[in-house]
């Protein structure tokens, strides 16, 4: 084992007190000594230091000054301050363990930067994510909406189609040859539609814009200029569908029959507008009079043109197809003749986008000469105007009408319907294999019924005593079974 330097210096050495025991006595310190031994006696605590030439005096382990050991109360003394640094050193050690200890604390309470980073990170997710889910939901409702709106349009296209069928494509296969149905026309019929409901909501606003005493010009200019806006959208899908079939477009199939009865190259007149319109501008100043005039009469030079050259259409494709070509010679001279009235055709859709544009210019020229109320009235009476022709059209279609078969002609001559009657008198006459009652037992009507009043069980006669009742035919009721 290596010793260190200034092991047998050491006072306090065991191993050095031992071999000094076993030669001569214990040693001083053990007995009782003087203190001046002890005081003159080095004190050493340094742990593998060189220890140089004699040391200085030794001091405390926690002082600055020596000990001194020179009677009893001093060592008490020195002892009592020894423990009272001992303990003031050791509560300076735990109070510098308990602060880092505390500010330990303090940073896990405290969450750090990076903690703080990563929570406003989240919470900037979980309100992106809740936007997100709002916009999921929108969107989910709007696609319901459209989805109905969609199934809605859908029926009434079929609806239309059924119509437009049965007013062109029936009558063309009654003839022998079918003509089918453009899916031009059918969105056409779906935009007009649109545009009807959107006219009308124009219509509404316009009004309650007027009745208003708050409106500015400004908020009239706009609805003016979104009311031609309208007119200008219905001229340009009206181009598309004529591009499609412009017979549909020019005949007017889709418009009410009071509309159509007004109608000239797929639309209205402008002159005949203008003329009906005036009275509802005036109070008009002398300048607008005279512009208005101006443009109606510049209106109607421009329909005229339009109606020479609609009539010299027509002649041109009579004499085409009047040409001579035999339809049973050589197919080559026939199929370029009819080639020739297809192209000459197709020149009415010129004349529908032409008549369109004319209509367009004049609601446009009109915006410029009227101040914005006056314009907003213009087509507030326009709106209302075609408003009126199809409520009138609806009206017409519900009027009463007496049902076929009820006239009948005097001195026993049959009716308008007497062909059917008799006809289905002698099926019924064929499947019974007897006469028909006398109707004048049953219900007491006309004659007609005395035709075809058959025997049979009704359902709906059960709470009468006999359930054999009688049905006349031309009434479609049941009547019981006559007494005899």
């Amino acid at each position: 084992m290596e010793l260190y330097s200034g092991y047998l210096d050491d006072h306090f050495n065991p191993h050095k007190l031992s071999i000094a025991g076993s030669a001569v006595s214990p040693p001083e310190y053990m007995a009782s000594a003087s203190p001046a031994q002890f005081a003159a006696a080095p004190l050493r605590m340094g742990y593998g230091r060189p220890a140089p030439a004699p040391p200085p005096p030794v001091m405390g382990m926690w002082s600055s000054e020596p000990f001194r050991v020179d009677s009893g109360s001093a060592h008490a003394t020195s002892a009592s301050t020894v423990n009272t640094k001992l303990e003031e050193t050791r509560l300076e050690d735990d109070v510098v363990a308990l602060e880092p200890a505390r500010s330990t604390e303090q940073e896990t309470s405290r969450p750090p930067e990076r903690a703080q980073r990563r929570l406003a990170q989240n919470r900037e997710a979980a309100r992106k994510s809740r936007l997100r889910k709002k916009a999921y939901i929108q969107q989910l409702e709007t696609s319901r909406m459209k989805l109905s709106q969609l199934e809605l349009e859908l029926q009434r296209a079929r609806q239309q189609q059924g119509a437009y069928a049965n007013s062109g494509s029936m009558g063309d296969s009654a003839l022998g040859y079918t003509c089918p149905i453009d899916p031009g026309v059918a969105g056409f019929e779906i935009d007009y539609s649109h545009w009807v409901d959107e006219q009308k909501r124009h219509t509404t606003e316009l009004t309650s814009a007027l009745q208003g005493q708050q409106t500015s010009e400004l908020e009239l200019r706009l609805l003016v200029e979104t009311g031609l806006s309208n007119y200008e959208r219905l001229f340009r899908i009206k181009a598309a569908a004529a591009n499609a079939d412009v017979f549909y477009v020019m005949s007017g199939l889709w418009k009410t029959p009071a509309e159509r009865f007004f109608l000239w190259i797929g639309g209205f007149r402008p002159s005949e507008v203008l003329k009906i319109l005036s009275p509802q501008l005036e109070p008009l100043a002398e300048a607008q009079r005279m512009l208005v005039g101006g443009l109606q009469h510049t209106s109607a030079q421009a329909e005229d043109a339009l109606s020479q050259g609609m009539e010299k259409l027509q002649q041109n494709l009579a004499e085409t197809l009047t040409a001579e070509a035999d339809p049973f010679g050589p197919p080559d001279p026939y199929m370029l003749q009819m080639a020739t009235a297809v192209g000459i055709l197709k020149e009415l859709v010129n004349f529908v986008t032409q008549a369109d544009h004319l209509r367009l210019t004049t609601l446009q020229q009109m915006h410029k000469i009227l101040t914005p109320r006056q314009a907003a009235r213009g087509l507030l009476a326009l709106g209302d105007y075609f408003q009126r022709l199809r409520t009138l059209s609806s009206m017409w279609a519900a009027r009463p009408r007496e049902a076929a078969g009820r006239q009948m002609s005097r001195g026993g001559k049959k009716d308008d319907d007497g062909d059917d009657n008799v006809l289905l008198r002698e099926e019924v006459v064929r499947a019974t294999g007897s006469s028909l009652p006398d109707c004048s037992h049953a219900c007491g009507a006309c004659s007609p019924c005395s035709r075809v009043m058959v025997s049979f069980k009704c359902s709906a006669a059960e709470p009468l005593p006999c359930p054999m009742v009688y049905r006349c035919m031309c009434r479609g009721k049941c009547y019981p079974v006559p007494s005899s």
